[in-house]
């Protein structure tokens, strides 16, 4: 099994103040999935290591990142009522979509 890696990085507000980062193999991730959400809950920063290339950071996800919040359903359902209303463009090339899009 893949050794854990940690590291300490210090920030300077006055006080030195250590938080540590954690570098995971997937396969110790997905053994103690539960140990490292509540690490990640406590403020650390876990890194989770697939391959020799990839690599993912466990972060938990406020009601604030959520992208189906309420702002963006009342989005949606305003975009549906003005596709009923006929009120839309359509586009059928590439050339279409690019001059939509601006590029």
């Amino acid at each position: 099994m893949k050794q854990l890696l940690e590291l300490k990085r210090y920030y300077h507000n006055g006080t030195h103040k250590s938080n540590c980062m954690l570098v995971i193999s997937s396969r110790e991730f997905r053994q103690n999935q539960r140990k490292y959400f509540e690490k990640v809950d406590n403020g650390e920063h876990i890194i989770v290591q697939r391959g020799k290339d990839k690599s993912y950071a466990l972060t938990p996800v406020s009601e604030d990142d959520l992208y189906f919040n309420a702002e963006m359903v009342q989005r949606i359902k305003q975009s549906i009522l003005q596709a009923e209303q006929g009120k839309l463009t359509r586009v059928a090339s590439t050339k279409e979509i690019n001059d939509l899009l601006g590029l």
